[in-house]
């Protein structure tokens, strides 16, 4: 999708969190002009379903009330497992033809009743040679896309543009820094919910998967085993604050649970490389809360035997400081991926 147009305000609405942010394009640089950042209570979010609306329409009111964020049109993002992603290979057709076949092709590659899912889709690339082309086949449940929809208008935003988390940091890592067209790199977007992985080939999308082992699984291991409520929990796993001293056993058990979701992150990885043919993925980027827990990079680096390095989204990106806390905003950047790679949307856009 090529953007034209204003830059919409991007709206993440994590398992733990709301992260929104509002770029402006200025003498062809980006700007970050307005940010804000907004807890949730635990359990507000299962699994991508909102379980408590008005804690998060009372959380994005506040967000876009106290940071003046006047531009109503939102981009939101959706993750969960309402969400499909598909990599296809369809016979070679006009757009007009894709267009019409489309609803035809995502029925053979999608388990559920097709009435009852928005689909889109992008030509990844055309084989004429071979008589195919690869598409990149998204669907989402519809009622999950109109519940996040009608949280939205009731915060009094206009949703304008529903994306897949996943590819949102896909979006904003190709902004800073391209996507290298001869290597292989992995995108690691770790939330509290959900690790989404994203692997990228040949400057496109080659694999997708999302984990439902993430940073609240860390939380939940500490507070099962020291017996502290969660709140606590976190704050240890978190370094303990300024009055907290952790206690000895806190580093083992998050050094066990980061291993852990190194190791389904590494077994992803193998199965990527052994279903595709290809011999080494370059690079794994990590973003998401979780990022920088130093235990999950080294135990994801030495389980895949890939080099490992925190996305920082907002590299090089001047920021507003009239409106915005730059220091904050800088200390959670990893944690903002997703709502910058949203805020790259714009209300005009055109098919690629």
């Amino acid at each position: 999708m090529l953007g034209e147009g204003k830059n919409l305000v991007g709206v993440d609405i994590g398992a733990s969190s709301i992260k929104v942010v509002q770029l402006k394009e200025a003498r062809k640089k980006l700007q970050v002009i307005r940010s804000g950042y907004g807890p949730l209570p635990a359990q507000t979010i299962i699994d991508g379903h909102v379980m408590n609306s008005g804690a998060v329409v009372e959380t994005l009111m506040r967000i876009f009330h106290d940071q003046k964020i006047t531009q109503k049109d939102v981009a939101v993002g959706v993750y969960g497992q309402s969400v499909i992603v598909r990599k296809i290979t369809v016979p070679m057709m006009t757009n007009d033809e894709l267009e019409e076949q489309i609803g035809w092709e995502a029925e053979q590659h999608i388990p559920f009743d097709i009435k009852v899912m928005s689909i889109d889709y992008e030509v990844l690339r055309r084989r004429p040679d071979v008589g195919q082309m690869d598409l990149l086949l998204v669907a989402a449940k519809k009622d999950e896309i109109n519940d996040y929809a009608a949280i939205l208008r009731e915060a009094k935003l206009k949703p304008v543009v529903v994306d897949i988390n996943a590819f949102t940091v896909q979006n904003m890592y190709e902004q800073l820094y391209g996507l290298p067209e001869a290597s292989t790199i992995a995108l690691l977007n770790v939330g509290a919910a959900i690790s989404s992985l994203n692997i990228v080939s040949g400057g496109v999308s080659a694999f997708t998967r999302e984990i439902s082992n993430a940073g609240a699984a860390i939380s939940e291991e500490i507070q099962k085993q020291c017996n502290v409520p969660y709140e606590q929990a976190e704050a240890y796993k978190c370094g303990g604050g300024p009055t907290e001293i952790v206690p000895q056993e806190v580093h083992q058990i998050i050094q066990s649970a980061c291993d852990g979701l190194a190791g389904e992150i590494q077994r992803s990885l193998d199965f990527y490389l052994a279903t595709s043919g290809e011999t080494e993925i370059s690079q794994l980027v990590v973003s998401g809360g979780s990022a920088y827990l130093a235990p999950l990079c080294q135990a994801i680096e030495k389980r895949s035997r890939v080099s490992v390095r925190v996305f920082d989204p907002l590299e090089g990106l001047p920021v507003d400081v009239k409106y915005v806390n730059e220091q904050e905003l800088r200390m959670r950047s990893a944690q903002f991926a997703v709502a910058m790679g949203l805020s790259l949307r714009c209300d005009k856009e055109r098919r690629s």
